[in-house]
């Protein structure tokens, strides 16, 4: 993990995410907070539990996107889970330990990724011999004078393919292929794990067989590639290397943990509620998850939880699960000129994106600044009638904005598109005024 201050954090952070400070600032004391564990004396960096946090505002304010942003940061794995989609043990749905195997899964491809890279450059030069021995075949003269002629061959076609010359060419690569039949296995609610291993024990019961395939020199240098990394990285160390990555790092962002939190004197569904959160609690507290690849603690996997909590509390979760989560932050709803600042200054600005898109197509596209600013006023104006969904309804207006020019860009003749806020206001002013074309076309 890099070594960022908080202040780096959020101003990296800022980047990105307009506003929301109070946010940003807890996570990024958060994970500084993991990285002051790593430096602390052995006998008590096992007694430091990672600081939760919930994160409570409405839809599209940037909860996801802060999580999302933090990982990517830290270089963990991370992974987003929807409360609402775990059912209490017993009942038919995931349960809540898959989203411990499901962070592994996705910890040991990163690793395995990066272990990759690292055997990059002997994969490839394993490859490229690879390569020479499918386009040279083999003799049977042994012959100094043979031999000789022969490497004097190759040498000259590994120049020709170290040029490119022969991409075009084809050569007969043999690739294994599995003769386990397609089937499906079904396992009592809880129990993912056990229908994986049957189906990977099965697959061991069929033998693998070969078959040869006709193709051209640049696919089968990649095939050759991937097939060499595979051989020289060793999935024992990957797997070892991805749980303590897992345990360590690992970030699960719950999202919409409202929707299980449960009201004063409820009945049917409202106990099957109280249920998850019984399941997420010993996770969140730390425990040991069974998985293929071995058990898993969670006792140091930082959770953010996040929720808009409209028709319930915090205080509705159980309160040993309130007390997992020592860190609340409440994000703020968007005003118009947060919209103004999202679509211009974020480095991947919605702005910026639809230019770069219309670019492939030889299309210079530009807003006029009050064209930008009419943008942003007929967001906030159909959040304020319809839903508050945030920031997502740019995305509906832009789009509803641009859809005749992305339709018609592969046949205009004129190479420069300007949008004024005449123009927004003529396509989008009608719609936005009427609540009932609002809720379906905005």
């Amino acid at each position: 993990m890099n070594n960022f201050t908080p202040r780096e954090i959020v101003s990296e952070l800022d980047r990105y995410i307009i506003g929301q400070n109070d946010a940003k600032r807890a996570v990024a004391v958060a994970l500084r907070n993991r990285w002051r564990r790593q430096q602390v004396p052995a006998e008590l960096r096992d007694e430091i539990a990672p600081k939760n946090i919930i994160m409570i505002g409405p839809t599209g304010v940037g909860k996801t996107e802060i999580a999302r942003r933090l990982a990517k940061l830290a270089q963990a794995p991370f992974i987003k889970v929807e409360a609402s989609k775990f059912t209490e043990v017993g009942y038919v749905g995931r349960d809540v330990e898959s989203m411990v195997r499901d962070l592994l899964e996705l910890s040991i491809h990163m690793v395995k990724e990066e272990e990759t890279q690292k055997m990059k450059i002997k994969a490839e030069a394993n490859a490229e011999e690879k390569l020479l021995d499918l386009l040279l075949p083999g003799e049977t003269d042994r012959s100094p004078d043979k031999q000789e002629q022969r490497q004097h061959t190759r040498d000259r076609l590994r120049k020709l393919l170290r040029l490119g010359e022969l991409e075009e060419r084809f050569v007969e690569l043999e690739i294994e292929v599995s003769s386990m039949p397609a089937m499906g296995v079904f396992t009592p609610q809880g129990n993912e794990e056990m229908g994986m291993n049957i189906k990977e024990m099965f697959g061991n019961l069929f033998p693998k067989s070969s078959k040869r395939k006709r193709i051209k020199v640049s696919e089968a240098r990649e095939q050759l590639i991937e097939s060499e990394a595979e051989k020289l990285i060793d999935m024992e160390n990957v797997t070892t290397l991805a749980r303590e990555r897992t345990e360590q790092n690992g970030i699960i962002f719950i999202d919409e943990i409202d929707k299980i939190a449960s009201r004063e004197g409820g009945h049917g569904p409202e106990v099957s509620r109280e249920g998850v959160q019984r399941d997420i609690l010993p996770i969140v507290e730390g425990s040991t998850v069974s998985t293929k690849h071995g058990s898993v603690k969670t006792d140091h996997i930082l959770f953010i939880a996040a929720g808009a909590f409209h028709t319930a509390k915090p205080s509705d979760l159980v309160p040993e699960l309130q007390g997992r989560f020592p860190i609340r932050v409440e994000l703020q709803s968007l005003n118009e000129d947060d919209f103004y600042r999202i679509l211009t200054e974020p480095k991947n600005a919605l702005i910026r994106q639809y230019k770069e898109l219309l670019k492939t197509e030889s299309i210079r596209l530009d807003f006029d600044d009050e064209a930008i600013r009419e943008i942003a006023k007929i967001a906030k104006t159909v959040n304020d009638r319809t839903e508050n969904i945030g920031a997502r309804r740019l995305h509906t207006i832009l789009e509803k904005l641009l859809e005749e020019l992305s339709f018609t860009a592969p046949e205009l003749t004129e190479n420069k598109v300007n949008v004024t806020a005449k123009e927004v206001q003529q396509k989008l002013s009608e719609i936005s005024q009427d609540e009932d074309l609002s809720r379906y076309i905005l």
